[in-house]
């Protein structure tokens, strides 16, 4: 007997009729997959596929890889420089001569007038390493401001303060295949199967091959969550109490390695003496989390033979997202777990090449993780340049979060915005709409001329897009992998990198300052200044074609490394490898070389739910979208599973204010206030709601963004809201232009 159909319709793959494969890097998260971009007969990009061959991926592409290719004909993309003197003008097209020339004439205008960091620079996680290199020059080199920044602020800042804390120096010290040696891993504030599906391939795949204890720290119960052996719904930015209260059961036992403690480290008596405070008892009131449990995820993470932590933006973007990072580098320290297979604490940075930003683009200080503080840091790159040193300042100016404000207060006149859309990744977007307005002169730079930030520029450049230019992006990982150009910049738009050399022409120090002429003339520059024993940020024995034969290369890799393996191996399809990990002799970048034990008492300065605001508003990744929605907003297979702003909410509290599936609803915070759809789930509790953050529209409306003293990073995940029911068919029609837009 046969049963179904048996007309069943065969599955048919579209044939593309791809007729050349180009290789570069994936431009959306910091994973950093190796893909193949393949071109029709015409030369048109037509389809993507992962690189088999490739380390990190392994030939597969999450949803916003497989259709990256339909990026370079998105909607929206600038095709000329524009301008025009007051944003609600209308726009005239320039020609790049004349939009630099007048670029150049409006910074050297503020700067004569108001002070040289009355014009401030801002710029992103998502170009070239040999153009954040390039953009450092010339900020830092030739237009001579001190406020200058990346948005990575807004995501990795936290990460790099905790590790320069801990470490005395930023840098993961971990690897992708700590996941096939550790014996337990702790996830915190990290949704990994959506935020980064293929990091997530990879330990679900040594989870197959070895069980071993997975633990979600997270207030939501994620997919990660419903994946794990033990999910620990924690109150919302309490992460530092759940450390302390860890690591006082640890000590308590006696189950921490004292050796490595006693060999590699400082400040384990201020430790002790904190976290004595923080017994599961008296931690389990604030943090949510019960006594029991507490103790026996101490019990498992400090008995396993190797322990590693993984964390996003659940613990970055906090009010303690710098204490949270140190917390859980603290946790590994005392536990022995920094520098072994398996035993890391591992930051999954957001931006594909945030790591780029972080080693060479200068916002912080100087290139290859030169600080402005040290004497011995700023001669040693003036002399590199040709200038003289005293044109460098002495410390680090604004941060991004900063330089917003400080426009409110008439500090800054005049930014430059580089592939950074702050109307909608900035907490309190009527602030920040008001803010823009009070500038004399905004310029956006961005492949796409429709970002919401545009609407209160004065000059717009269209930049190419990631695969459409030469240079390399840095992984999470710490490897460097190569991007070549699969197509020519979009009509008349341009590399970054071409932007910033020929705007370095228009000053003063851009006629001492030498300036290479290509990508790789940059890399050159920066491979001459990573050179050192000292140094793990060494990347002398790389160049680009090696990078790309060896589908991506960690750091360090110096020069010497490179000869031995080229001398004792032939160098086949795998290439050549560099340092897996960081601090494997138990030896960091501090005075001593001991790693820092650091006391967190916890202070509670958060906005937390009371009665006029009874919920708590959460937000997060999905992972058919990528942070604004400029690139997968556009693409109709990302776009389609989730085009409009929603919330999850409880169902049990939906039904005491009678609100149902499916229906709109207002948000309102202290700051202002969203139309959003309601999905109701059970993977929130009754006092907290849940929006992704990608629309421009919806979640910095409400959201507090208070700062983290050290890293400077907004709070985005601690704020509350009340809902409010509202006109459905105005919702409606709201949500219908909405997807017109």
């Amino acid at each position: 007997m046969l049963f179904g159909r048996q007309d069943r319709k065969k599955i048919k793959i579209l044939d593309k009729k791809v007729q050349e494969w180009k290789y570069t890097t994936c431009g959306y998260c910091s994973t950093g997959c190796s893909i193949e971009v393949g071109l029709d007969a015409a030369g048109k990009a037509v389809a993507t596929r992962g690189v088999a061959t490739a380390d990190v991926n392994r030939g597969k592409l999450c949803i916003k890889g497989i259709f990256e290719h339909e990026l370079f004909e998105a909607a929206g993309r600038g095709t000329t420089p524009i301008v025009r003197n007051k944003p609600w003008d209308a726009w005239q097209p320039a020609s790049w001569d004349s939009a630099l020339d007048k670029m150049a004439s409006e910074i050297k205008r503020i700067q004569g007038q108001y002070g040289r960091d009355a014009f401030a620079v801002i710029s992103t996680g998502q170009i070239m390493t040999e153009e954040f290199y390039t953009l450092g020059k010339l900020v830092r080199g030739c237009i001579g401001t001190n406020n200058y920044d990346g948005n990575t602020t807004l995501c990795m800042a936290s990460a790099v303060s905790g590790y320069k804390r801990s470490f005395g120096s930023d840098g993961p010290p971990g690897c992708y295949e700590d996941f096939e040696h550790t014996e337990c891993l702790m996830a915190w504030g990290s949704n990994l199967p959506e935020q980064h599906p293929i990091i997530y391939w990879r330990l679900k795949e040594a989870l197959e091959k070895r069980k071993f204890p997975l633990i979600v720290v997270d207030p939501r119960v994620t997919m990660f969550a419903q994946f794990a052996d033990i999910h620990l719904p924690i109150t919302p930015g309490t992460d530092v109490v759940l450390q302390n209260a860890l690591m006082h059961v640890i000590l308590a036992e006696g189950l921490e390695d004292r050796d490595y403690i006693n060999a590699h480290t400082n400040g384990i008596e201020a430790l002790e003496n904190c976290v004595k405070d923080y017994d599961p008892t008296t931690a389990a009131r604030i943090c949510g989390i019960d006594e029991d449990t507490i103790r026996n995820v101490a019990r498992l993470y400090a008995k396993a033979g190797a322990a590693m932590s993984i964390w996003t933006m659940g613990i970055n973007q906090s009010t303690h997202g710098s204490d949270g990072v140190v917390g859980i580098n603290n946790l590994n320290l005392i536990t022995g777990n920094i520098g072994k297979p398996g035993g890391t604490s591992l930051s999954i940075t957001g931006q594909c090449n945030a790591m780029g930003t972080r080693e060479w683009s200068s916002c912080s200080g100087l290139p290859g993780y030169r600080a402005l503080e040290k004497e011995k840091d700023r001669k040693e790159i003036a002399e590199f340049w040709g200038i003289d040193e005293s044109f460098f300042p002495q410390k680090r100016g604004m941060c991004m979060t900063d330089i917003l404000p400080a426009i409110e207060t008439g500090q800054v006149k005049g930014l430059w915005l580089v592939a950074t859309n702050p109307m909608t990744s900035m907490p309190n977007t009527p602030r920040i709409r008001k803010t823009l307005e009070k500038l004399e002169f905004l310029v956006v730079q961005d492949a796409y001329q429709d970002v919401e930030t545009n609407q209160y520029s004065h000059m717009y450049l269209p930049a190419a897009v990631w695969a459409e230019k030469t240079g390399c992006f840095t992984n999470t990982e710490r490897r460097v992998n190569l991007i070549r150009p699969v197509v020519p910049p979009h009509a008349e738009s341009k590399p970054d990198f071409w932007i910033f050399t020929e705007l370095a022409k228009r000053f003063e120090n851009g006629q001492k300052i030498k300036f290479p002429e290509t990508p790789e003339g940059a890399f050159n520059e920066m491979k001459q200044l990573s050179k050192g024993d000292s140094r793990t940020l060494d990347i002398s024995g790389m160049n680009h074609d090696l990078i790309e034969q060896s589908r991506g290369i960690q750091w360090p890799f110096r020069e010497k490394q490179r000869e031995e393996q080229l001398a004792t191996q032939k160098v086949d399809s795998e290439g050549v490898k560099g340092d897996q990990r960081l601090y494997t002799d138990g030896r960091f970048q501090t005075a001593d070389g001991k790693a820092n034990l650091i006391a967190l008492p916890f202070i509670d300065n958060n906005e937390r739910p009371c009665e006029d605001y009874p919920f708590w508003l959460n937000s997060g990744r999905v992972v058919e979208h990528f942070h604004t929605r400029t690139r997968t907003g556009k693409l109709g297979n990302c776009n389609k599973f989730s085009p409009t702003p929603y919330m999850e909410m409880n169902p049990d509290a939906a039904a005491e204010l009678g609100i149902k599936h499916q229906t709109y609803v207002r948000l309102v915070s202290r700051r202002g206030d969203a139309v959003v759809m309601v999905q109701l789930t059970q993977r929130v509790p009754r006092n907290m709601v849940f929006i992704p953050f990608h629309f421009h529209d919806c979640v910095n409306r409400l959201s507090l963004g208070l700062l983290d003293p050290h890293s400077r990073q907004p709070a985005y995940k601690q704020c509350s809201v009340r809902i409010e029911h509202t006109d459905q068919k105005q919702a409606a029609k709201l949500n219908a232009q909405r997807r017109a837009f």
